[in-house]
């Protein structure tokens, strides 16, 4: 391997079922360096990591269509994914005990993209 290759990206995987929101999350990650995935549901968010390895972050809704809410997303991640960093968000919902690993972040929505990425600055010095 060569010295001056590239690192590999940072990839983060975006699970919101409104599409212009999660376009301007995207947005917002792709800004931040990240290689953006996105997924509509927390139901596809799993079957994507249960498939595939490379995600650094889940940024994910709490409310969405499926079996799985954000919630029961973030705490799977967490359980058999330590490594991937966790974003939830919502609008409707308050995490209660044991909803999020101490690692993971919640956001009420909405949220700025200063507030996105000040969230990813602290979850890098985690």
């Amino acid at each position: 391997m060569s010295l001056d290759a590239e690192p590999p990206p940072v990839v983060a995987l975006v699970a919101e079922d409104e599409f212009l929101i999660r376009m301007e999350t995207a947005d917002t990650l792709a800004d931040a360096g990240y290689k953006v995935l996105e997924v509509a549901s927390a139901d596809a968010a799993l079957r994507y990591l249960q498939e595939k390895d490379g995600v650094d972050l889940l940024f994910t809704d709490v409310n969405m269509p499926g079996n799985l809410n954000g919630f029961d997303l973030a705490r799977e991640v967490a359980l058999h994914w330590p490594e991937i960093q966790i974003v939830v968000c919502s609008g409707a919902a308050k995490p209660g005990p044991g909803d999020l690993s101490p690692k993971a972040r919640f956001i009420d929505k909405p949220y700025s993209a200063g507030l996105v990425e000040q969230v990813l600055r602290e979850l890098r010095t985690v």
